[in-house]
């Protein structure tokens, strides 16, 4: 990710991708408005994310709230998420996908030989 975000939050909204516990999660969602609706209520426990995944052949899934998103602590080295669910501490990494472009600009066009 270009920059260090200021929050996961921030982070998760440009990733494309997650590892979570060093299991990569493809499937991830933030629930839309769930943020502005815990601000509103003061419900901080309201679901936020939700990250799915396939370890093996169990497929693994974690719900975290918006508190604990908000109180994800970055580990700078690792450029790791730590936060809480009910389960315990999990580890978030968010990445970028690489995209590669089809233009062949640049490339020189060669006639075959005839």
């Amino acid at each position: 990710m270009t920059g260090t975000p200021n929050s996961l939050l921030e982070a998760l909204q440009s990733a494309d991708m997650l590892l979570i516990n060093d299991l990569h999660a493809w499937q991830f969602s933030l629930e839309p408005g769930a943020l502005a609706l815990a601000q509103a209520a003061a419900d901080s426990e309201l679901p936020l994310l939700k990250v799915e995944c396939m370890d093996g052949r169990t497929r693994r899934v974690w719900i975290f709230s918006v508190a604990a998103v908000l109180a994800a602590q970055l580990d700078q080295p690792s450029q790791c998420w730590t936060l809480h669910d009910g389960n315990g501490e999990q580890r978030i990494h968010c990445l970028d996908a690489i995209c590669a472009s089809n233009d062949d600009e640049g490339e020189e066009q060669t006639e075959p030989a005839v």
